[in-house]
């Protein structure tokens, strides 16, 4: 599944350094505005310790993890929704993508220039907030110019659209972010095509200084007060230290260096999650002494769907699921112990499939 989170904040706050931490693409770092001209996309494998235990019990001959790909968008500077700087560019690579890495400078440090001269993270994030909204703002006002004809005329879906339209305008014009509006499922479904910036699904990343990785600082503390009613997750990690960890090979060495600093899970690892949680995606898994495997799907999703993820023909000739919980095939260790113990559950069509299931589908085509 190509699904993409796209890292976003203005000039020098750390995104390229942060991509570097995430990917193998080297995005390059370097102290002046706008040094990622064209959107980097790096593929990044999901951690996920069950999929290390499937391959200790099966010792597979292949083991492939899940990724999900992350995108380095150009900075962004005040007027770019009326095209400044990048400003036109970076709204459309944005919009491409499914949910927002808004990293936020939180450290200190003379010799790395800030735009705006100072250091304030809240004012940064509304700087981006602000120019988000307003494109937001056009787009809605675009569309409400189209259906409004429609709307008066007595036409129910045009009516039904308006209303909702009129909603999220009402918002934006508040300053405040189209993913505040709450719709159901089929308002939400008729304004899709819109892509609306805000709208999407956001992780603030405050960067910090070394000494600020475990307990935050008091920008961590403005930052968190100020998304207090939004909805969002909040991690602090510092992309520069994260760095040079990434750097190392050796597992040890890398664990060692985690807990010299007092983290026990590298923020690297701590933000990939985070991100995979911040698309609604779970983990099911295939597993025996061939290859041990995750694949990712998006929360809430029917044993059919889950099939065809592997290929459109176990989709289109369903006939049944075998399932085995993760715990059970942990407990018992192997599917010929969890058969013999009656832990495989046969599920149909209606089954919703549940993250860390352990799957085997039968299909006839």
């Amino acid at each position: 599944m190509a699904l993409q989170c796209g890292i976003v904040g203005l000039p020098n706050v750390g995104k390229s350094t942060l991509f570097n931490s995430l990917s193998n693409a080297k995005a390059q770092a370097a102290n002046f505005p706008f040094c990622t001209i064209e959107p980097n996309v790096g593929v990044i494998t999901v951690p996920d310790e069950r999929l290390v235990q499937l391959a200790r019990i099966d010792n597979p001959r292949r083991v492939v993890p899940t990724t999900i790909e992350i995108v380095d968008i150009a900075g962004l500077v005040k007027g770019a929704s009326k095209g400044e700087g990048l400003g036109n560019k970076f709204l459309a690579n944005i919009r491409n993508t499914d949910a927002i890495i808004h990293v936020l400078r939180c450290f200190d440090n003379g010799n790395i220039t800030h735009v705006d001269g100072s250091i304030d993270p809240v004012r940064d994030k509304e700087i981006i907030d602000t120019e988000l909204q307003l494109k937001d703002l056009e787009t809605v006002e675009n569309r409400i110019g189209k259906v409004q004809k429609q709307a008066v005329s007595g036409d129910k879906q045009a009516k039904r659209l308006f209303d909702i339209l009129l909603r999220y305008k009402e918002v934006l014009e508040q300053g405040k972010s189209a993913r505040t509006v709450e719709l159901d499922k089929e308002d939400r479904k008729m304004v899709s095509d819109l892509s609306l910036l805000t709208d999407k699904p956001v992780l603030y990343v405050c960067n910090v200084d070394e000494a600020s990785a475990v307990k935050g600082n008091a920008y961590v503390d403005a930052v968190r007060q100020a998304i207090a009613e939004e909805q969002a997750e909040l991690l602090v990690v510092a992309a520069a230290t994260e760095a040079d960890i990434a750097e190392l090979e050796d597992y040890e060495e890398r664990k060692m260096f985690l807990e010299e600093i007092g983290l026990e899970e590298s923020g690297v690892n701590r933000l990939i999650k985070a991100a995979y949680k911040l698309l609604d995606l779970e983990t099911y898994f295939t597993t025996g002494p061939d290859e041990s495997r995750a694949w990712t799907y998006p929360r809430g999703i029917k044993a059919p769907q889950a099939a065809g993820i592997i290929h459109t023909d176990f989709e289109r000739g369903f006939i049944r699921a075998e399932v085995i919980k993760y715990d059970d095939y942990v407990r018992l260790g192997s599917e010929k112990a969890c058969r013999e113990a009656g832990r495989i559950g046969v599920e149909g069509k209606d089954y919703v499939v549940q993250d860390g299931d352990i799957m085997h589908f039968l299909f006839n085509v």
